[in-house]
């Protein structure tokens, strides 16, 4: 069986500058596929190649295929919102909407595939409490999204994000910006949703790889140089510029 996501020959160039060079790799389905590497490697220029993110970046040249179930996501018949609902993207900041909790789920519900509002409630508790948000929020939902943590807008994120029945969730440094407590929600919730959804994560820290990957992408100056099960990559790397970003040596 394929991939869900198949990447081939992909180049990416911003400006003048070649951000990504000649990358191809598969992302296993079902699994968390972690990308690592120094900054400035490529690695949310990659991310955000997957569902044609890329293109709101102004003077961006994409080159090569990224396959979705064997279709080139960057065909001029495709439809790139459909594409963005089914992979989906929860930043490294939270972006709440300007308006309350419930309407942050509600407002992408209703765009998609969900017009009759008396519908809305159980569907948005539902999504709630897949990003374990409900039990905080369920007697504030008419206050402002603004008003929430930043762990918890994050949450509400991935909430608004799942209510439209993605099936791969790009998660590019999603713990980041969040205290501990609130990291530690996030990355739970990531180990829980992998039963349902494919998911890509960028992160810049190890141990965060370890605990969470089962496939791992690691990239050097925008190519890849090493893929593998998570335990291959950590516990064998086979190339010296792997062994030398795992010891600490470069990055």
């Amino acid at each position: 069986m394929e991939n869900h996501i198949q990447i081939r020959n992909l180049n990416v160039r911003i400006g003048n500058t070649q951000i990504i060079h000649d990358v191809s790799l598969d992302i296993p389905d079902g699994q968390v596929t972690a990308i690592l590497g120094p900054s400035g490697c490529g690695k949310t220029t990659l991310l955000r190649s997957m569902n044609r993110f890329l293109e709101l970046t102004e003077d961006s040249h994409i080159t090569g295929e990224v396959l979705l179930d064997g279709k080139n996501i960057y065909d001029q018949d495709v439809d790139v919102t459909e594409i963005r609902r089914r992979i989906g993207l929860l930043a490294q900041r939270p972006f709440s909407l300007p308006m309350s909790i419930y309407e942050n789920v509600a407002y992408g519900l209703r765009i998609h595939r969900v017009n009759n509002s008396r519908n809305l409630k159980p569907i948005i508790r539902h999504y709630m409490e897949l990003a374990g948000l409900w039990d905080e929020v369920s007697k504030r939902l008419h206050e402002p999204a603004t008003a929430l943590s930043i762990g918890q807008q994050q949450r509400l994120c991935l909430a608004r994000g799942l209510a439209l029945e993605p099936e791969v969730i790009l998660a590019d440094e999603p713990t980041s910006a969040l205290d501990p407590i609130s990291a530690q929600h996030i990355e739970m919730k990531l180990q829980e949703l992998k039963e349902k959804y494919t998911i890509v994560l960028v992160t810049h820290t190890l141990r965060q790889a370890r605990r969470l990957a089962d496939h791992v992408v690691f990239m050097y100056l925008g190519e890849v140089v090493e893929q593998g099960s998570a335990k291959e990559v950590f516990e064998n790397p086979q190339m010296e510029r792997t062994k030398a970003y795992l010891q600490g040596s470069i990055g």
